[in-house]
């Protein structure tokens, strides 16, 4: 039998559910399975309640947990990343000091000044991870990525790491069951073809009994009110580029400048989740985590999870390593270097395309050529990622205001003495997630110590909503 590894562990909600995925499968029942986090807390409740499902199920596995990650990854044939470097803390730094430069963020955490550090931190931290990897796990280990900035890590992993790297999400799903439901059809009569980059993905084919049902989508979304409402920046863009993507209406606004300027406001739906709303995806991690410290002794009580196959997820890791173990066929949707697959986008970039998994590895087919307009929004986006990569390897303080400079969004919002000082301040407030910058940051520290060359005006977003307290959550939950 052999061994998965969880990095990151303490993610509780994601690292439960791939569990049940993983135990579902038959041939699995005697998998090993070790959890690593650099949080002691989550790491024990992940683990108890992992563990007792385990058990409620009749299953002889036990989980190794351990905060010595090399320990964790001894003998592993698979890796699952899962980790937020700098946890909460650093998110924070993430977008709020952006927002001091008017860079309204709503997610923050693939593009943008966010997005581009947290990728200096998982990068620097990731090829650490690499480097275990290939000195004590076994030989040909898996790492299956699922950490933030997808793109940038799988691509530092697959480049400078030495360890073969799938990056996986589950956006694509997501937007297939609306595109499904939009047109009355259950989701697996409806076949898809996705192809981009992590976060920018368009869904070039849509196909139900051998009808193309592409074309028609729009018309299908604008009989769906509540759509049209929570997804204004998806439904502007499929009007505008003929093609539906796959993120959610506040994280697309934050890879396109238009949205999320002075009139950012007409484009925030504020009825669930974070359609928008500024700091919505950090409000949300706040308040899912406070519920979950203060209510874990009751998911304990709870019914332990069954493993069933009926009640198994979506996401696409159990099922690449069910397909590589068992040779079972699994088509998704997955993060890889490119290598031309899609035409139009350089060779090196990693894209998220459709795949194939089965006992003889992981089949990436050719997409060809995107449309020239999805095509146009994904090299942006991909010359930012390149600069953001080489400048977390080599610690490159001009790298990385290149790529903030060109920044979709930065760009449009920011002066260039505006993106120097932004940069500076974000690097001091990361500090101890950023060894590469040790010698950059000292010099940072004492640049902010004059004066900014221009006004700094107090900006606080369009939108923000107040993180609620826990027994905020329990009122509404009584109500």
């Amino acid at each position: 039998m052999f061994k998965i590894a969880f990095i990151g562990a303490g993610s509780i909600t994601f690292t439960r559910g791939l569990v049940s995925d993983l135990l579902t499968v038959p041939e699995f029942r005697n998998v090993e399975i070790s959890f690593t986090d650099i949080n002691e807390q989550n790491l024990s409740m992940v683990t108890q309640l992992c563990q007792r499902d385990i058990e409620a199920n009749g299953l002889p596995v036990k989980i190794h947990s351990t905060l010595d990650r090399r320990e964790a990854l001894t003998n592993a044939k698979y890796v699952v990343n899962c980790a937020r470097i700098g946890c909460l803390e650093a998110f924070e730094t993430d977008v709020d000091i952006p927002l001091k430069y008017g860079v309204d963020q709503c997610v923050g955490d693939t593009l943008c000044a966010g997005g581009i550090m947290y990728g200096q931190r998982g990068i620097a931290a990731v090829l650490e991870f690499c480097k275990d990897i290939r000195e004590v796990s076994r030989p040909g280990c898996i790492l299956l990525n699922y950490a933030n900035p997808n793109a940038m890590i799988t691509w530092a992993c697959n480049q400078y790491g030495g360890v073969p790297t799938i990056g996986l999400c589950h956006g694509v799903m997501g937007g297939h069951k609306m595109i499904a439901d939009a047109f009355g059809l259950k989701q697996e009569e409806v076949d898809i073809i996705c192809a981009g980059i992590n976060h920018q993905t368009w869904y070039i084919s849509i196909r139900h009994n051998g009808e193309d049902l592409t074309g028609k989508l729009l018309e299908a979304f604008l009989k769906q009110p509540d759509i049209c409402k929570q997804e204004k920046v998806r439904i502007d863009i499929l009007k505008r580029f003929g093609y539906f993507s796959t993120e959610s209406n506040g994280h697309l606004s934050e890879y396109l400048a238009w949205y999320r300027k002075s009139d950012l406001s007409q484009w925030i739906d504020l009825s669930n989740w974070h359609h928008g709303e500024t700091g919505g995806y950090l409000r949300i991690c706040k308040e899912n985590r406070n519920w979950f410290v203060h209510d874990f002794p009751n998911w304990m009580q709870q019914e332990p999870r069954k493993y069933l196959p009926e009640k198994r997820g979506i996401e696409h890791g159990s099922y690449i390593i069910e397909g590589l173990e068992t040779g079972r066929v699994y088509r998704g949707h997955f993060n890889v270097v490119n290598n031309g697959t899609i035409t139009n986008l350089p060779d090196d970039c990693i894209v998220e395309v459709p795949g194939y998994v089965d006992g003889n590895g992981v089949s990436i087919p050719r997409v060809g050529d995107l449309p020239a307009g999805c095509a146009a929004v994904c090299q942006q986006s991909v010359s930012v990622q390149r600069l953001a990569v080489e400048a977390a390897v080599k610690g490159d303080i001009v790298l990385l205001r290149q790529a903030m400079m060109l920044d979709p969004l930065v760009g449009a919002v920011c002066t260039l003495a505006e993106i120097d000082r932004m940069t500076d301040e974000m690097l001091v407030a990361g500090e101890k997630w950023l060894p590469q910058y040790k010698d950059e940051i000292r010099v940072a520290r004492q640049r902010l110590k004059q004066p900014p060359a221009f006004e700094q005006k107090p900006y606080t977003g369009a939108v923000r909503l107040h993180t609620k307290t826990v027994d905020e959550m329990e009122a509404e939950k009584r109500i």
